[in-house]
């Protein structure tokens, strides 16, 4: 059973995937005429004024809980791991792969807003709806393969490998028994399960209120760290264009190959952005736009807040700490925490566990939305109780469960999620292509 779901895994998330993602983004720059870089400006202004809305999910928490879902522990473990599997050069391909996969999530949240349908007293949408509505009929059960894939991986990648990860870093504080699984999960467990009590509209008001303090501070964490070590920053950034090409030259030969420096810094970047995917879709669906690239410029910002901005940081932080770097061995966690604690002292350690244990409880709490609406194409509003119950269930399990397994199944669903979704986004390239133009023509002079 493990060695079939190597090969799996392998076939979903090896260098063809990772190309199509790449290719698709590159496709969809190409026919938006680099929407990335033309409408940056413009995406940096709406996010910064957080315009409110009457009535609706505002642009502003709308990205909040797209962003809840995508920024957790890749942000911190996923970066040190790149670095040490793929050597620095691996953080230039990762930032090169999310700056097409700018264009990939504009074409999400756009088209997701574009095709929004409204389910009651709620707006829902995503790539199954996308797949529904636009697709020929023969293409119509890949919209159900989504929903399914969508709502299995909410209990893997969203749920029981965050709840492992919380667990594991404040364990790593204190062995101390309040900080046991058997306290740590049921504790967690009534915090998600309060939320869920509250209604799936609450999730959006708690990311909006989480988030950006969340990640302001980790970024503020960063800067201080970097000012402290400032004279190494320019060795960080030439360690980082040199080994992209040439690992041999920084690593001194433990990683040796420039394909594998592109190889994981694309798959990580993956991972970290969710670029291609279509989950965050889900969320950007709801948002109230009187234009729905309004809302594909929300998608531009996540992207970049995420890979450009937590991840650089994460990664510069890293390679200024001054701590040797195990190349060849994914240190993960103990890496980023070394490298903290390089500056930090004793308090580096916590300070890691804190922003982990914070990030990851908002990806439960945004997979949990994502897994809902995909159970809800699929069963039905009804399903929304049983959900949440089993959601809640599982991260009390979580704490005790050693997820590797878990994790391999959670990436294997989301490999089976990104190829629907990728022919839905080339099949409506045209349309986005028509919504860019006529919100160009519209704004030429604003």
């Amino acid at each position: 059973m493990t060695k079939i779901m190597d090969r799996l895994y392998q076939l979903l998330w090896g260098m063809p995937m990772l190309m199509l993602i790449l290719g698709i983004g590159i496709w969809l720059t190409i026919s938006t005429h680099w929407v990335q870089v033309r409408l940056f400006p413009a995406a940096v202004r709406r996010f910064l004024k957080r315009e409110a809305v009457c009535g609706g999910v505002s642009p502003f928490r709308a990205l909040c809980t797209a962003l809840a879902a995508t920024v957790g522990t890749g942000n911190l473990v996923g970066v040190a791991g790149a670095i040490c599997l793929g050597g620095p050069g691996a953080v230039l391909w990762m930032l090169v792969f999310a700056f097409f996969g700018m264009a990939v999530k504009y074409a999400e949240a756009t088209l997701a807003v574009r095709f929004c349908q409204r389910d009651g007293d709620e707006i829902v949408g995503g790539p199954m709806y996308l797949i529904r509505s636009c697709l020929p009929k023969p293409w119509l059960p890949m919209a159900y393969v989504y929903g399914i894939c969508g709502l299995f991986a909410s209990f893997g990648v969203g749920n029981l490998t965050q709840v492992n990860a919380i667990v594991t870093s404040l364990q790593s504080i204190s062995r101390a028994p309040l900080l046991s699984p058997g306290v740590i999960g049921p504790v967690l467990a009534g915090l998600v399960g309060f939320a869920f009590w509250r209604g799936a509209e609450s999730i959006g008001r708690i990311a909006e209120k989480v988030i950006p303090y969340a990640a302001g501070s980790y970024i503020l964490l960063c800067l201080v760290f970097l000012g402290c070590r400032a004279s190494l920053v320019p060795k960080a950034i030439h360690n980082i264009l040199v080994g992209a090409f040439s690992p041999k030259a920084i690593t001194g030969g433990l990683i040796g190959s420039a394909l594998r420096a592109v190889q994981v810094g694309c798959s990580r970047g993956v991972f970290s952005h969710e670029a291609g995917m279509g989950t965050a879709s889900i969320a950007h669906a709801s948002a109230r736009v009187s234009h729905p690239v309004e809302q594909g410029m929300m998608g531009l910002m996540e992207v970049f807040l995420d890979t450009f901005v937590i991840c650089t940081m994460t990664a510069l932080v890293i390679l200024c700490s001054g701590i040797p770097i195990p190349y060849g061995v994914d240190a993960g966690a103990a890496l980023t925490v070394s490298a903290f604690s390089s500056v930090y002292g004793r308090w580096g350690k916590g300070i890691v566990a804190v922003f982990l244990t914070v990030f990851a409880y908002a990806t439960i709490l945004g997979w949990s939305l994502y897994g809902l609406r995909c159970g809800q194409f699929v069963f039905g509003k009804r399903i929304a109780p049983g959900f949440f119950l089993m959601q809640t269930l599982a991260v009390a399990l979580g704490a005790t469960l050693e997820t590797p397994m878990v994790w391999k199944m959670a990436e294997i669903f989301n490999g089976l999620m990104a190829i629907p979704n990728l022919i839905a986004l080339l099949f409506l390239t045209p349309e986005l292509q028509a919504l860019t133009n006529s919100y160009t023509r519209e704004n030429a002079h604003s």
